[in-house]
């Protein structure tokens, strides 16, 4: 009896240890064994449009779903063992990114954000500058914003500055773009080498249901710049666009091999991947599960490492 006893005391002492541990990790914003996966693409916006006013040219109509909120959020990630996340800023907002930063002042230990400036503006350099104090780790970027053909969207000089700024503050160009718009990322690659580049939604490849070689070919072609990324995600818009998304195998595989694990990041998309018959867990477990060439090692760095790595930095 006195052995059991002893053997009952030393789990719990064990089990009491482990959740002091977790409690820490959570406290210094560190991943658990449940939370170690980072979602590296998350939109979120609120209902309350009168605190949060939309763009010019936007309605409330607009907004489909009609509210994602952080709480909403965390009933698809946490379950899914996601316990960090890169927010992005959301086109109904325009420039505007009050919503988005509140919520990362709200939960520093959770959120980064990649925003979204006027490259066309007064100081795009300057905000930059001031949003990093704010959590901001990225900007997105894409062909509209710059009113230029698709052949010559990054020449306009905002596009220099922020490039030459984002070398400066490590802060990424977060590209939008399809396969169209690589050839221009490649010349400001060349251009601005030292600038931390991330490629969304691999490069929108099948985004119209056809996989064609040459555009991946183009987007693995920047791997030879050492600061280009790539988001390897949005399953549910590209290809078949079916869960469990098995034909994307072959890109992700290519993708992954031309830039090797470390540059590449998984992301959701949410909340369009859990829109329909799409959910947060089939995402994760095309990466988690569903791709054996991918080893241990490979899956932690697209699963989180390489996002904390470059989000979350210290």
């Amino acid at each position: 009896m006195a052995t059991v006893l002893i053997r009952i005391f030393v789990v719990l002492a064990g089990a009491g240890l482990m959740l002091r541990y977790a409690n820490l990790a959570i406290a210094q914003g560190q991943p658990t064994p449940a939370t170690r996966f980072i979602d590296a693409h998350v939109h979120v916006w609120t209902p309350d449009t009168a605190k949060y006013p939309l763009a010019p040219g936007f309605k409330k109509e607009n907004m489909k779903p009609a509210s994602f909120t952080p709480e909403e959020l965390f009933k698809h990630c946490k379950p899914a063992g996601v316990g960090r996340i890169n927010l992005i800023q959301m086109s109904f907002y325009g420039f505007d990114n009050s919503y988005m930063l509140d919520v990362i002042a709200k939960h520093p230990d959770v959120f980064v954000g990649t925003a979204v400036i006027d490259p066309l503006g007064k100081d795009p350099a300057h905000e930059m500058e001031e949003l990093a104090k704010k959590g901001v780790r990225a900007f997105r970027i894409h062909p509209k914003l710059s009113k230029e053909p698709i052949e010559s969207w990054l020449r306009p000089d905002g596009y220099k500055k922020m490039f030459a700024a984002g070398a400066r503050t490590n802060q990424a160009m977060a590209c939008l773009i399809g396969p169209d718009a690589l050839p221009e990322v490649d010349r400001m690659c060349k251009e601005f080498p030292y600038t931390p580049v991330i490629i969304d939604h691999l490069a929108r490849i099948g985004a119209d249901g056809m996989i064609r070689d040459a555009d991946v070919d183009q987007l693995c072609a920047l791997a030879r710049h050492k600061k280009v990324m790539v988001k390897v995600g949005a399953f549910y818009a590209l290809g078949k666009k079916k869960s469990p998304y098995d034909d994307l195998a072959p890109v992700i595989k290519k993708v992954v091999t031309a830039f090797g694990a470390k540059r590449c990041m998984w992301e959701s998309d949410c909340p369009f991947q859990v829109q329909e018959d799409h959910t947060y867990q089939a995402s994760i477990d095309l990466v988690h599960r569903r791709l054996d060439f991918l080893s241990d090692d490979d899956k932690d760095w697209l699963l989180g490492k390489t996002a904390a790595s470059f989000f979350f930095a210290k």
